[in-house]
C-alpha cells in the first residue's frame, strides 16, 4: 500500500506536533529551574498553552521523575530524575578535564593510542583520546560509539554493571565484527568475570582485524565504575604476549585517575 499526499500530510502533523511537545516539556523544566516552584495555571500562562495541556506536560515529567509534586499546595518543582541527568553529564564532564593529561601519559608511555571510554547506553562511547609515537596514523575513536563486547574498554564497563543490566545485555544478540567476536553469552560472562577480577580487560581483533585492545576501570568518588581507559593498536605491535605488560600500564594509569576522580583506592 502506497502513501497518499493526505497520509504524508498527517505524519508530517505528527511528527511536527511531536517536536512542539519535546520543546514544550523542556521549556516547563526551564520555567521550572528558573521559578523554583509552580502551578499548573501559572505554568500554562508561562508557555501561552490551556491548562490541560500544560498538565498532560507535567503528568509525563512527573512519571519520568523529572518533576515532583507538594501534594498539598499543588505546586511543582525539578524532581530527582534531573539531578542524576546533570550528575551523569557532571560526570563525564570531569572524567574529560581530569583524564586528559593521564590520557598523555599513557599514551606516551606505550606509544600507543590511549583512550578514555564512558558507558553511554548499550555501548562503550570514547570521550578522550591522546595518540604515542608509534600510533600517528592511528584511526580518531573519539565520540564512536562501540560495542561493549567486542572492546577491551566495552568489556571492563560491562563487568561493573550491576547483575540485572548486565545480564539483559550479556544475553540478547551479540553482533560479530569478525571470526574473533565473542557471541554466546555463556563465553561473554566467563571473560567479565576474569576481567573483574583481574583488574583489566583485553580484546584481541574482536571489533577490526588487526586491532588488539586493553582496558583498566576508573572508579568515582563513591567506588563506582564509571569509566575505562586503555590503549589500543595493531596486533603487530600489540601483540598477545605484550598485552599483560601494557595491562599493567593502563592499571596503573586507571588508579591515577581514579584518584583524581575522588576514589580514596
Amino acid at each position: 500500500m502506497t502513501n497518499t499526499t493526505e497520509d504524508r500530510a498527517e505524519d508530517k502533523r505528527g511528527a511536527s506536533g511531536a517536536v512542539q511537545s519535546v520543546d514544550r516539556a523542556v521549556s516547563v523544566l526551564e520555567i521550572l529551574a528558573k521559578l523554583g516552584e509552580a502551578g499548573v495555571t501559572e505554568i500554562a500562562d508561562e508557555l501561552g498553552v490551556h491548562k490541560s495541556t500544560a498538565f498532560r506536560l507535567l503528568g509525563v515529567l512527573e512519571n519520568r521523575g523529572l518533576v515532583d509534586q507538594e501534594r498539598e499546595r499543588g505546586k511543582y518543582y525539578l524532581g530527582a530524575g534531573v539531578l542524576r541527568l546533570a550528575g551523569a553529564a557532571a560526570i563525564r564532564l570531569d572524567i574529560s578535564q581530569e583524564g586528559a593529561p593521564v590520557c598523555r601519559a599513557l599514551a606516551d608511555e606505550t606509544g600507543e593510542t590511549a583512550n578514555i571510554a564512558v558507558l553511554d547506553g548499550d555501548a562503550a562511547v570514547n570521550i578522550m583520546q591522546a595518540r604515542g609515537a608509534a600510533a600517528v596514523t592511528a584511526y580518531n575513536w573519539l565520540g564512536r560509539r562501540t560495542a561493549l563486547h567486542a572492546t577491551a574498554s566495552g568489556k571492563m564497563l560491562l563487568a561493573h554493571l550491576s547483575g540485572e543490566r548486565r545480564e539483559r545485555l550479556v544475553t540478547r544478540k551479540l553482533p560479530r565484527f569478525t571470526e574473533h567476536t565473542i557471541t554466546t553469552s555463556a563465553e561473554l560472562r566467563q571473560q567479565l568475570e576474569t576481567a573483574a577480577e583481574r583488574g583489566f580487560a583485553y580484546s584481541c581483533e574482536e571489533l577490526e582485524i588487526g586491532l588488539n585492545a586493553v582496558a583498566a576501570p576508573v572508579h568515582g568518588h563513591d567506588g563506582a565504575v564509571i569509566g575505562a581507559i586503555g590503549v589500543s593498536g595493531p596486533v603487530y605491535r600489540m601483540a598477545q604476549s605484550q598485552l599483560l605488560d601494557l595491562a599493567e600500564h593502563a592499571m596503573k594509569t586507571a588508579e591515577e585517575l581514579s584518584r583524581r576522580m575522588g576514589f580514596p583506592g
